[in-house]
């Protein structure tokens, strides 16, 4: 009996925190999602392109760079559950998530550095990824920053 005791007492604290770091993370993904969808509204009438020319219509007075950044990190559950999906192949759906969460920020955080510049529109618009490795082995985090920049379109006087 108390080998059973100490075989189910270890797993039953690691299931409650894998449970609740399940929990944590999503509540933190999903708020940080209904954010960005907020922000991007707020923003939807800024002109953003991947084009290098100025738009039609719009004749700028000067231009600048402005740029934005973000570090997103797995939680460990997300990197413990990524372990099973390494064994078996397929597309790991939460470092999308993780991803796609790291570009809308950086993007968003770079319009608003424009839109402080007084800026009419950003062209050129360019994305970087790097990973980053602060750890190695069991306890590595996987981690992105993310790079947003591009050309601000400045009106006269600024």
């Amino acid at each position: 009996m108390e080998i059973v005791f100490q075989l189910v007492v270890p797993l039953g604290i690691v299931f409650v925190l894998l449970l609740l770091g399940s929990t944590v993370g999503r509540s933190r993904e999903r708020r940080h999602f209904a954010e960005l969808d907020q922000r991007e509204e707020e923003n939807r009438d800024f002109v953003l392109t991947d084009l290098k020319t100025v738009p039609i219509g719009m004749q700028p007075a000067g231009a600048t760079l402005v740029t934005g950044a973000t570090v997103i990190a797995a939680d460990y559950l997300k990197t413990f559950l990524s372990g099973f999906r390494m064994i078996f192949g397929g597309e790991m759906r939460s470092y999308s998530s993780m991803i796609e969460r790291a570009r809308r920020e950086a993007r968003l955080r770079m319009v608003e550095e424009a839109r402080h510049k007084g800026a009419l529109a950003v062209i050129n618009v360019r994305f970087e990824t790097s990973p980053i490795a602060l750890n190695t082995g069991r306890n590595a985090a996987p981690m992105s920053e993310v790079l947003c920049y591009g050309t601000a379109l400045l009106p006269e006087g600024r």
